[in-house]
């Protein structure tokens, strides 16, 4: 695979690059404006805790992993109405005159407490807890659950591959397949979190520094009066190395054609690296291109696998026998098309000093402000998970890390590659148990008992 990367941090074009999410603040849905004219009109500012987490694990998940942080932080530190947006909410006589001008001043001046981009985590578990007035925590529910929750459900289906294919190239493909531009920019984004080696995506490698895959199409080999000068015109447009497409016409026909243009080229310095193949039984493909290149001196030219790929092919198909050194995914991991969603929730806990909970029949909650705790074994290995009231004494590693104050960040954005390591980690501390993606483990996450008796006095409040 063709490949190059750099820092977008660094870059001096990447600051300037067009945004691709948006800013507008009316990007919400309505009933987070009316609830807010409501409360205007009561007085209701006091300060509120609220929380994102997943109800239910998906059937076929063992654990999830957070991811969208990032983007969460930048929209509620740059959350603001535009005098042309509030005129448009006052033009719809849908609202009081008091809403137009509490909103002129708007700004998110809370506290948020998070795990950290990365983190494994299960049901029931507070992943972002907002402290703020309840306006403002009530209003920022929609982006905050749009943000999160596409980042979270592509990094676990991200992180699956990569444990179903231990120390192979990935490469995020699905950017034509997303459901839309900031879905295709973001998905890149989880991907990578979550250990692929890199993507297809421009613009999500010029923005994120994430390195950039690519190889040819079907059309650029059809285009050409043959396959052999197809290859041998894009090898020497491209001297340093790249990767052939060899399925349009025979797979097997094309790596013989490969070995010969190989022979041919490699003297005057130009290199094949690999070989992708896209279509049919890949597995055994794979093991006959292999048998090909290594009879005609082309051991170093490696095979690269794409099409409908996901982690349960990766687990079945291509296991230490198969020899393929990287595999390109797309649709699947795109739109999680297992499990394309997941049942998260965002949630008020707390207001004005009293802890709330909703006890709707399949939706109840657990009230107040809570920690996440996690316990581990000698070897560093998850053991359990235990939720607890935020001001309860507890041990092992706390979950929820303060992230910003006030409505400003604690701390600078830390590289992805920094994210990415910790990501890593997080998934080789996951019991082996968790690794076979067609078996969902259930982890223990336990309820603490102050947790479980304040659930019970709030009952007793508002029976």
């Amino acid at each position: 695979m063709s490949s190059t990367s750099h820092s977008a941090e660094s870059h001096p074009v990447a600051a300037n690059l067009e945004r691709v999410l948006p800013r507008s603040a009316l990007l919400t849905d309505l009933y987070q404006l009316t609830m807010l004219d409501a409360y205007l009109a009561q007085g209701m500012l006091d300060q509120a805790v609220f929380e994102f987490f997943v109800r239910r694990m998906p059937e076929n998940r063992s654990f999830l992993m957070a991811a969208g942080l990032e983007q969460l932080l930048d929209f509620l530190e740059n959350l603001t109405f535009s005098a042309t947006e509030i005129e448009w909410l006052a033009a719809t006589g849908r609202f009081s005159d008091r809403l137009p001008e509490y909103l002129s001043e708007f700004r998110f001046r809370g506290d948020v407490y998070a795990m950290p981009e990365g983190t494994t985590f299960f049901a029931d578990e507070p992943a972002v807890q907002i402290v703020a007035s309840l306006p403002e925590a009530q209003f920022i529910e929609t982006r905050l659950i749009n943000l999160i929750h596409y980042q979270t459900l592509v990094a676990s289906k991200a992180a699956r591959c990569v444990l179903a294919a231990p120390g192979k190239l990935l490469v995020d493909f699905g950017l034509r397949r997303a459901h839309g531009a900031e879905a295709g920019l973001l998905a890149a984004r989880a991907a990578f979190i979550a250990g692929f080696s890199g993507t297809s995506n421009v613009l999500a490698s010029a923005q994120f520094g994430i390195p950039m895959y690519g190889t040819m199409a079907h059309s650029f080999v059809q285009a050409h009066a043959s396959e052999v000068d197809a290859f041998e015109q894009f090898a020497r447009t491209f001297p340093a190395g790249t990767t052939l497409l060899i399925d349009t016409y025979d797979t097997v026909a094309g790596a013989r054609r490969v070995t010969e243009l190989v022979a041919k080229l490699r003297p005057l310095g130009i290199n094949i690296r690999a070989v992708r193949l896209d279509s049919g039984d890949l597995a055994t493909l794979a093991r006959r291109v292999r048998e090909i290149l290594d009879g005609n001196g082309c051991e170093d030219v490696g095979i690269f696998c794409s099409g409908s790929l996901n982690e349960y092919i990766l687990a079945q198909q291509f296991g230490d026998d198969v020899p393929v050194d990287g595999f390109g995914i797309g649709t699947h991991l795109d739109v999680s098309a297992d499990a394309p969603y997941l049942d998260c929730a965002y949630k008020i806990e707390e207001y004005a000093g009293m802890a709330r909970r909703k006890r709707s029949t399949g939706k109840s909650t657990w009230p107040g402000r809570k920690q996440v705790y996690r316990e581990f074994d000698a070897g560093g290995g998850l053991r359990n998970d235990l939720v607890a009231l935020a001001d309860e004494q507890a041990t092992g590693r706390s979950l929820l890390e303060p992230v910003m104050r006030g409505g400003k960040r604690v701390a600078a954005p830390l590289p992805l590659s920094e994210v990415r390591a910790y990501a890593a980690a997080e998934l080789a501390a996951l019991p082996e148990t968790m690794h076979d993606p067609s078996v969902r483990i259930a982890y223990p996450v336990e309820i603490s008992a102050l947790l479980q008796a304040l659930a019970t006095r709030v009952d007793h409040a508002f029976a």
